[in-house]
């Protein structure tokens, strides 16, 4: 590892250890400097304190993947210093690694509320539907009135009546869904979480099974979606795919209408569906 970024590694390894309150985590004691002692920090991360206190001093070569990780592990780093912390001792990013997600923040579901006619949507790697706006529930599917284990794009495209009814030309859209899906879920690391889906949609759809045997791999970064909507009739929408800062398991997808007389027909709905 070279001088500068040795360097670079023990201030920051440095800063975040004087962070650390001690009592946080059981120790004790009268203490001369602000955080956790280096001795402390190495038994947290499960590695030598020599080593450590080596890092902390800018020497003793570079780090392996496996002490960088428990290191980070051990100062609670965040990701975005984890993966700095990867760039300071190895000069690459660290392994991505999926975390699977519940929802999302507050502010990322009032943003996507503001897209009225807009319908939007925020998906994990795995294509399960995390949030959405009003728009995405009157045009696409409602989601609220399903179990959050049954929000799965997937399963929509695939063992839905309802859904397949809606697509234009289903056969070329299912197949680049597959490919999409196959995409998004190795860049997010999270190829074993999908075995369990991909085994159980293999089950039930023999179209999705040969498509999958295909191998396809496509992206998906922006397109138009023609719908034959119950209500709104035939529709074409334009899609931009956004990566959620900070969050690799992430994606938000949001439609356009083409056509502004479509979009005044969303607001209607939604006006209609609020006085329901």
């Amino acid at each position: 590892m070279p001088a500068n970024s040795a360097g670079t590694l023990a201030a920051f390894l440095k800063d975040r250890r004087t962070r650390l309150d001690p009592a946080s985590f059981g120790f004790s004691g009268r203490r001369r400097t602000p955080g956790l002692r280096r001795e402390e920090v190495a038994q947290r991360a499960n590695i030598s304190p020599t080593w450590y206190t080596w890092l902390e001093q800018g020497r003793g070569g570079a780090p392996s993947a496996d002490v960088l990780n428990r290191i980070a592990k051990g100062l609670l780093l965040t990701e975005a210093e984890r993966e700095h912390l990867f760039m300071l001792g190895l000069g690459r990013p660290p392994e991505v690694r999926y975390v699977s997600v519940e929802g999302v923040s507050p502010r990322l579901q009032r943003l996507i509320d503001t897209l009225e006619a807009s319908p939007a949507l925020v998906k994990t790697a795995t294509w399960d539907v995390v949030a959405w706006n009003r728009a995405a529930q009157l045009v696409l599917t409602d989601y609220s009135a399903l179990p959050a284990g049954q929000r799965n794009i997937l399963r929509f495209m695939f063992c839905s009546p309802i859904i397949r009814a809606k697509q234009h030309d289903w056969e070329n859209l299912a197949r680049f869904v597959v490919g999409a899906f196959r995409a998004d879920a190795a860049r997010a690391g999270a190829v074993s979480e999908v075995a369990q889906l991909v085994d159980e949609l293999c089950a039930a759809s023999a179209e999705f099974a040969a498509l999958w045997q295909e191998n396809d791999v496509l992206s998906h970064g922006d397109g138009t979606k023609r719908l034959n909507h119950p209500e709104l009739g035939d529709i074409e929408l334009e899609y931009s795919a956004f990566s959620v800062d900070g969050r690799p398991d992430l994606s938000l997808t949001v439609y356009n209408p083409l056509d502004s007389a479509v979009a005044d027909r969303i607001r209607a709905l939604a006006r209609r569906f609020e006085r329901q």
